[in-house]
C-alpha cells in the first residue's frame, strides 16, 4: 500500500498536503454501501447520522492508501483478498472507549456473588473457572478481572482461572498485550492493587506503568469477530459483553444474545453494559442483578 501512495503522490506534483483537500464527500448512496458492509462483517448499525463521522474516518484511510475518491477505495476494501485494509477500515468505525474497574457495580457483583457461587461448583473446582471479556478493546476489562479473580483465588486457594479477551480491533488489542498505561489511565484502581500488579516506568516511561507478568499471564489475547460462529470448545462460567449490543440492531443484538447463551456452562453468567438491555429480546436468562443474568 506505500507504493500506491507514492504513485499518487507524484501524481499530485510530490505534495502529500493536498490529497487532504482532493477527498470527495461520502455521498448518501456511499454512505449506505459502506454501512452495509460495515453491517455484514461486524454486525455495527450506523444510523444516517453518523454519515459526517464516516465521512472522516475513512477520510484517513484514503490518505493513508494515496487516494481521492471513496468508490476507489470502497472497491480497493472489497476486493483486498488479504483482508488487511477491512482490518484498518473496522479500527476506523470501532468505538474503544474503557476504563479500569468501568461500571464498578458489575466487579463488585463478580468478587462478592459470581465468584463465591461458582467456587461451590465441584466442576469448576476440578476444571478452573473460565472467563470471556468478548470485547475487550485496550485491555482495561480484562485486566480488572484478573486482579479481581487473582485476589478471590489467593483467598481460596485450589482454583484455577483462564480469562479470554477478544477483541475485533487490531489496533486496540496490540496496545492490550503489550499493558503499557499511563498514569491517568489507572487512577481508579486502588493503590494497593496498582502497587501489586502494575511497574511504574522510569527514565523515558516515567508517567506510565506496565502490567506485571503474574497478571499478563491470566490472560489469553485474540483477534475474534462476534459475528463469527463461536467455536471454543469448553463452555465458558462468565461473559462479559459491555457496551457492545448498542452499536447493533435488534436482530443482531438477538443472534448475539442466543450465541452468549450457548456459549455458557451450565448456570454461566452474562454482564451486558449500564446502557444496555435485553428486556426486548427473547431469551433464557434469569435476571441476577441490573445487567446481569445467569443462565
Amino acid at each position: 500500500m506505500t507504493g500506491r501512495s507514492s504513485d499518487k503522490q507524484e501524481d499530485k506534483g510530490g505534495d502529500p498536503s493536498q490529497l487532504i483537500f482532493n477527498v470527495a464527500k461520502l455521498t448518501d448512496s456511499q454512505f449506505q454501501k459502506f454501512s452495509e458492509l460495515i453491517y455484514n462483517k461486524t454486525g455495527i448499525f450506523l444510523k444516517s447520522e453518523k454519515k459526517e463521522l464516516l465521512n472522516a474516518r475513512l477520510g484517513k484511510r484514503l490518505r493513508a492508501c494515496g487516494m481521492t475518491s471513496f468508490e476507489e477505495y470502497f472497491t480497493f476494501v472489497t476486493r483486498d483478498g488479504s483482508g488487511e485494509e477491512l482490518v484498518h477500515l473496522i479500527d476506523q468505525v470501532s468505538t474503544n472507549f474503557t476504563n479500569f474497574f468501568r461500571e464498578q457495580a458489575h466487579f463488585d457483583l463478580l468478587e462478592q456473588t459470581i465468584l463465591p457461587q461458582l467456587a461451590n461448583e465441584s466442576r469448576v473446582r476440578s476444571e478452573g473457572i473460565r472467563i470471556w471479556s468478548s470485547a475487550c478493546s485496550s485491555g482495561e476489562e480484562p485486566y480488572t478481572l484478573g486482579m479481581v479473580v487473582s485476589e478471590f483465588l489467593a483467598r481460596n486457594p485450589g482454583l484455577r482461572c483462564s480469562i479470554l479477551a477478544t477483541d475485533i480491533s487490531t489496533k486496540v488489542l496490540n496496545q492490550a498485550k503489550h499493558g503499557v498505561y499511563s498514569m491517568d489511565k489507572v487512577a481508579k484502581i486502588p493503590p494497593p492493587l496498582l502497587k501489586k500488579y502494575f511497574q511504574k516506568g522510569v527514565g523515558n516511561s516515567v508517567g506510565f506503568v506496565k502490567v506485571k507478568e503474574q497478571l499478563r499471564q491470566l490472560v489469553d489475547f485474540r483477534h475474534f469477530n462476534l459475528m463469527q460462529d463461536f467455536s471454543w470448545g469448553k463452555p465458558f462460567d462468565v461473559i462479559f459483553c459491555r457496551n457492545v449490543m448498542i452499536y447493533f440492531n435488534r436482530e443482531t443484538q438477538q443472534r448475539l444474545i442466543e450465541k452468549f447463551y450457548n456459549s455458557l456452562g451450565p448456570a454461566g453468567y452474562l454482564v451486558i453494559g449500564h446502557s444496555e438491555s435485553i428486556s426486548s429480546i427473547k431469551h433464557n436468562f434469569k435476571q441476577l442483578a441490573a445487567t446481569a443474568y445467569r443462565k
